[in-house]
This record gives C-alpha cells, sequence and structure tokens, in this order.
C-alpha cells in the first residue's frame, strides 16, 4: 500500500516531493509535466496527473480536460442505497469518456421529474439518462419522453420499459429475479413462500410478479398464489407492512423486491418473536451497499449496477454521436448472492 506522505510546510517544492513519490518518478519530471513541458512519456505524464488528482490538488488550467458537454442524470430520492451507487456508477462513466455529469435527485415534495427535464433542457444538455423515473409507471403518460426524442434529444431509460418510446432501455431480467430467489428457497425446503413488493402500477413489479408466478407453478405446483402477493412501499417500512400480512398467510420464505423491504421484513419477523432465518427465510433484490454487514447478512438478487450504468452511458454516446434512437431493451441477468438471511424450511425439517 503506496503511504500518503503527510504535508509539510515548506510549499510548493514540498508538494513536487510528495507527487513524484506517489508517481515514482523524479521531482523533475512532476516538474515538466506540470508545466506542459517535452520529453514525458504519456504513460508517465498519466502517473503524474492521477497522482495529483489521487492527493485532492487541482490540475493546472492547461492540463485539464475540456469537457465534450453536459449530460443530466435524474434519480429518485437517494435514501435507497441502490440509487448512490448507479449514479455514482454513471457519473463514473460519463467522466471517463470526457462528460460532465449533472445529477437530479427527486425529493418528497421537492421539484418533479418534468422540471428537472426543462432545467437540463436550458443548460443544453446534449442527452439525459432517466433512472427509475415515470417511464416505469404503466400509469404515467409517456409523451414527456416522445416531445424529448421528437426534438432530437438522446436520452437513455434505466428500471422499466414501454414500446410508447422511441429510446434505449436498459432493465435486470426482473422475472429472472424472481425465479432466482424462488428457486432458492424451495431448494431449502420453503413451500409457503411470499412475494413483498412495491406498488402494482410499476414495471419491474408487474415482471417479477409474472416471474414468480411462473417459478410457483413449474417448482411447486402452485398456481393459486394471489393471498401470497402484498404490495406496499419501497421502503424499510413498506416491507415491514408487507411482511405482516405474509406472515400472517403462514409464510416461512419471503421475497422482497428491494434490500430495504428485506430489511422491514426482517424487522417484522423479529417483531413477532421469529428468527431469522431459523424460523422465517428473507431474500433481497439489489445488493446495496453494505447490505452484507446487516445482521443476518442478506441473501439477495444482485443487481448487475456497473454492466447496466456502462450500457447506458455507451448507448448514450452512440445517440449523441449521430446513431438514431430506437426503442429496445438490453436486459441484464441478476445473480443470486447467498449469505445468512436463509436457512432450511419446513419441508426439510420433516
Amino acid at each position: 500500500m503506496t503511504r500518503i506522505p503527510r504535508s509539510r510546510p515548506d510549499g510548493a517544492a514540498t508538494r513536487l516531493a510528495d507527487i513524484a513519490i506517489h508517481a515514482g518518478v523524479s521531482e523533475a519530471t512532476v516538474s515538466r509535466v506540470l508545466n506542459g513541458r517535452p520529453g514525458v512519456s504519456a504513460v508517465t505524464r498519466q502517473a503524474v496527473l492521477a497522482a495529483l488528482d489521487l492527493m485532492g490538488y487541482e490540475r493546472p488550467q492547461r492540463l485539464r480536460q475540456r469537457s465534450n458537454g453536459l449530460v443530466g442524470l435524474v434519480t429518485p430520492e437517494l435514501d435507497n442505497p441502490i440509487f448512490p451507487a448507479f449514479a455514482q456508477a454513471i457519473e463514473k462513466a460519463l467522466t471517463q469518456h470526457g462528460y460532465t455529469p449533472v445529477l437530479c435527485t427527486q425529493l418528497p415534495g421537492g421539484a418533479p421529474e418534468d422540471e428537472f427535464t426543462e432545467l437540463l433542457l436550458e443548460r443544453g444538455v446534449s442527452g439525459i439518462v432517466f433512472v427509475s423515473g415515470l417511464h416505469a409507471d404503466t400509469t404515467a403518460r409517456m409523451d414527456r419522453y416522445t416531445r424529448l426524442t421528437d426534438r432530437g434529444l438522446p436520452i437513455v431509460l434505466l428500471d422499466g420499459y414501454t414500446d410508447q418510446i422511441d429510446a434505449p432501455f436498459i432493465s435486470p431480467d426482473d422475472r429472472l429475479a424472481a425465479r432466482l430467489a424462488v428457486q432458492h428457497l424451495v431448494d431449502l425446503g420453503h413451500e409457503r413462500i411470499g412475494l413483498a413488493l412495491g406498488p402494482r402500477r410499476f414495471v419491474p413489479v408487474i415482471r417479477k410478479i409474472e416471474g414468480y408466478r411462473q417459478a410457483m407453478a413449474q417448482l411447486l405446483g402452485t398456481t393459486g398464489v394471489d393471498e401470497l402477493i402484498s404490495h406496499s412501499l419501497f421502503s424499510v417500512e413498506g416491507g415491514q407492512a408487507a411482511a405482516v400480512k405474509l406472515l400472517e398467510r403462514g409464510c416461512t420464505g419471503i421475497v422482497c423486491a428491494s434490500d430495504l423491504m428485506a430489511l422491514g421484513a426482517i424487522r417484522a419477523c423479529r417483531d413477532r418473536g421469529l428468527s431469522v432465518p431459523g424460523d422465517v427465510s428473507v431474500v433481497g433484490f439489489d445488493d446495496s451497499p453494505l447490505i452484507a454487514f446487516t445482521d443476518p447478512p442478506l441473501t439477495t438478487v444482485r443487481k448487475p449496477i456497473g454492466a447496466m450504468a456502462s450500457a447506458a452511458v455507451e448507448t448514450l454516446l452512440e445517440e449523441i454521436n449521430g446513431m438514431p434512437g430506437k426503442n429496445m431493451e438490453l436486459m441484464f441477468q441478476p445473480e443470486l448472492v447467498v449469505r445468512r438471511s436463509t436457512g432450511s424450511g419446513p419441508l426439510v425439517n420433516r
């Protein structure tokens, strides 16, 4: 591990020495890079600039990359850690391609998505990425997006799909996510498996229900599962409320549509004196940052954030560079991550 030198009071000479240590070059080489002088290889120049960035120094104006333009990024509130993770991954990819991201975060009672869109248009953005926006709501009007595509603005939409918009969509395979979770619980011996989700009007919710129904029918021969599906809000409190209903209906396994809902489900179990996973197994969705450190560490279905973010940016840049936008959906496979919130069910213990 590289040791970060402590700053000393001798000014610019110290800064040169510290940067040289980090970059593994001489102070003279650092000076040539900072002053834009020749005689330094591209690899060495990049190492010096990386050290400069790592140590928190501002690059000289002549060494700063000129932005290729602004790109809007509209996300829901950042209380759910999956959205900051998406924002960070997308912003990083945009920055690597020379674009400057403009983050617009919606808050309860704050500016709506349409207002942010108008603001971004006024700023002259080259394109906009929408994460879990109104495009995922089957009751929302889609003309807010068609107006953008009609004027030739490149847009990409994550987590939700409609055939009404001529734009690329980036989605996880929500049907597969539900199936992976149900399959895992069935393999552990669970038969009474409930599904806790957000409001039914959202595309990811609809798709998870479809995957859940199919998995329950194929794996357990269970077709009448309506009473095992509980809708609430995508929050800890929502997960707790949904889980209470499922526990009352005898579920020993609960599949949740988000990690926050899964934490609420665990709380509901403990409020009833039930242990997780001793009495009830709980599966989340997203694999949000830090979720591996909950009590117990949460079994979840991982959303491929990095791959989805990279695809969103690459697709948007293709549009910015002249490729016409068209209606298509790129779907990414989720991955089951088994931790300690799931265990043997009653079928195994018979």
